[in-house]
């Protein structure tokens, strides 16, 4: 992206590619994320790396579930990525390689080659971590998510809860160079939206499916047999053949 493009410029790419309307639940997302890649990609010292990919797959799939119609959200977020100069494809598979290296190995491994810069890891995320240790390396929150995102695909991790993993993902952003209060910061913002979206998101299926009985009732009220309302009407008495006597 031309360093001369704006904010602006973005949101009007995105709504080009994307001329869908958007649930009020989720347009916050959308513009956090549209403003966050905007400034990104107009870093010097930022790299579409790994991590970062996991980051954003991360985020942006956790924080549109329930997004409907479901086919939209993929264009969705190619319409995110390509406003900003990112190609979405390139950045799903990135994730999905280094999610790949990591599924295959230990908590513990995983950690050692965090903690260690890269020694005894994989390709992918050897080079990864060497990133990280550049002079000119941006941080962004997409890096501590994709962190923690890294370290729930390893072997083992499912079974610690949620808390131990992020105290473990900010051990180990500390011991990569990351500076611990703003992974700490990052990653408690991360977990409070999941959990208030997920609220929202109940409430809203709560809401619609109280709306679909609602309007099942009035079909059926409507479509129900309707009792008969008009009693039937006496026969009138058959007239008389015989002429009335006189008084």
């Amino acid at each position: 992206m031309g360093a001369c493009l704006t904010v602006a410029d973005s949101k009007r790419a995105f709504h080009q590619a994307f001329p869908h309307v958007i649930a009020p639940l989720y347009r916050r997302l959308v513009d956090e994320l549209l403003v966050e890649l905007h400034l990104l990609s107009h870093q010097k010292g930022f790299r579409p790396d790994d991590l970062f990919a996991v980051g954003l797959t991360q985020v942006f799939d956790s924080l549109s579930r329930g997004y409907r119609p479901d086919e939209q959200k993929e264009p969705l977020f190619k319409a995110l990525c390509g406003a900003n100069g990112f190609d979405a494809g390139d950045l799903r598979r990135q994730a999905d390689q280094a999610i790949e290296a990591v599924g295959h190995h230990s908590l513990e491994e995983v950690s050692g080659w965090l903690s260690n810069r890269g020694e005894g890891a994989p390709g992918p995320i050897a080079e990864l971590l060497g990133q990280v240790q550049r002079s000119d390396f941006h941080y962004s929150r997409l890096v501590a998510v994709g962190l923690l995102s890294v370290l729930q695909r390893a072997q083992g991790a499912d079974g610690l809860e949620p808390q131990a993993l992020r105290e473990a993902a900010h051990r180990i952003g500390e011991a990569m160079g990351l500076l611990k209060e703003r992974v700490d910061k990052d990653l408690a913002l991360y977990a409070a939206n999941l959990e208030k979206l997920a609220q929202a998101v109940e409430l809203m299926e709560e809401t619609l499916a109280a709306e679909r009985r609602r309007r099942q009732r009035q079909e059926d009220a409507a479509n129900a047999p309707t009792p008969a309302t008009e009693a039937a009407a006496p026969q009138a008495a058959p007239a008389s053949d015989t002429p009335a006597q006189a008084s």
